[in-house]
Parts: structure tokens; sequence; C-alpha cells
């Protein structure tokens, strides 16, 4: 995990996979190293931001975005619908 509190930010889950999340860390976390959920998924996302990295920047970081570079809030429904950019 961060060394540093980090500026943070909530992913949203549905239910269904926030349960597995939870689940997987109270089956497994403890084994694989993991002190909190926050660990685990900050570990999960961090391993997608070097594959994204390695595909799509070269394997190089990305110039930082700082707070307020989002917009804030989960995306509409149409933005999630399938073909539009982000989503398979």
């Amino acid at each position: 995990m961060s060394k540093r509190k980090p500026a943070s930010f909530a992913p949203y889950f549905t239910r269904a996979d926030a349960d597995q999340v939870r689940a997987a860390f109270l089956a497994a976390g403890q084994v694989e190293g993991y002190a909190s959920i926050s660990e685990l998924i900050e570990a999960a996302t961090l391993k997608e931001v070097r594959r994204l990295q390695r595909k799509h920047h070269h394997g190089r970081p990305w110039e930082g975005a700082g707070p307020g570079s989002l917009r804030p809030g989960q995306r509409t429904r149409t933005e999630q619908a399938p073909g539009q950019p982000g989503k398979p």
C-alpha cells in the first residue's frame, strides 16, 4: 500500500462485485499478505495501471492527473453502453 496517505477516491462496485471483493479478502487476504481490503484494491488497481502503461504508453508512467482532473461520480448509462470509450 502507498507509504504516504494518498489523495483518496472511492471506486463503485455492484453489490455482487463488492460481496466478492470482501469474500476474497476474508478468505485469502491475510495469507496473501494484505493487511486491509484497501491494500487488496490498491494492489489490483495498480496491477491494471501497469498493464495499461505497457500496452498504451510503452511501459512508461503517464504524467500524473491530479484531483479535479476527472468529473466526479459514476458514468451515465449512455456512457457505460458497449462501444463507448473505456467500454469493450
